[in-house]
């Protein structure tokens, strides 16, 4: 169902923070940020539990991680729950690397500076491939192509979670300004909805194999099984 604001995805719009110019300073409180956003809204606990906790993998790669939050959750649930997971990091934006570095992380965690294309190249696999907030950032052949990607990589599992375009999802997000200053969180996170996917959209522009779970607040997750 299109929505009544935004009846047609944007994708030639472009988050602030994608420029390499951009206030170095902001980019860092916006990648701090990131944790306590996806933290509310990404639903992680709820797939870890569902989806990769029963397989018990023994690796895990995390495409486009950003400031690593996400793969730093799912490690520390992981060592939690007695699994032993081993997990890569990947991202094309040096800036983002030099973020996730300069923080804590566990021991279990390795972060490279690369792209899926790249580890395929090497011959790379892994038990589960994740992402999150990346395939609105994708065309419908770009993201035609992330999928063969992650099915190239994935031995059991992809899991591809991101934000669904709707009128009120903006609505809310616009009201976070006050909470998220000197950053990029607010005017991104809305532009990230503008280009994001409905549920509908998402799945003709996937291959057949892959499905799409609509979930909230205002998500879609896109899984391939192996």
């Amino acid at each position: 169902m299109s929505t009544l604001l935004f009846p047609k995805r944007n994708g030639e719009l472009i988050e602030l923070m994608d420029n390499p110019a951009c206030d170095p300073g902001k980019l860092a409180h916006t990648y701090r940020y990131f944790a306590t956003i996806n933290a509310l809204v990404a639903g992680w606990r709820s797939i870890y539990l569902t989806y990769i906790r029963p397989l018990q993998p023994r690796t895990l790669l995390d495409i486009g991680c950003g400031g690593g939050d996400i793969v730093r959750q799912l490690a520390t649930w992981a060592k939690q729950d007695g699994l032993e997971l081993t997990c890569t990091a990947i991202e094309p934006d040096q800036r983002a690397i030099n973020f996730a570095l300069s923080l804590a992380s566990p021991a279990n965690i390795h972060f490279l500076q690369a792209d899926a294309a790249e580890l395929v190249k090497q011959g790379k696999t892994f038990d589960i491939v994740i992402s999150n907030h990346v395939l609105h950032h994708l065309e419908s052949q770009e993201l035609r192509r992330f999928c063969e990607l992650s099915e190239k990589l994935s031995l059991e599992l992809a899991l591809h979670n991101d934000i669904r375009r709707h009128d009120l999802a903006y609505l809310a997000f616009s009201l976070t300004a006050p909470f998220f200053r000197k950053s990029f969180i607010t005017p991104d996170g809305l532009t990230s909805i503008k280009r994001s996917y409905t549920q509908q959209e998402l799945a003709g522009a996937v291959p057949d194999k892959w499905q799409v779970k609509a979930g909230l607040p205002f998500r879609n997750l896109l899984i391939f099984r192996k």
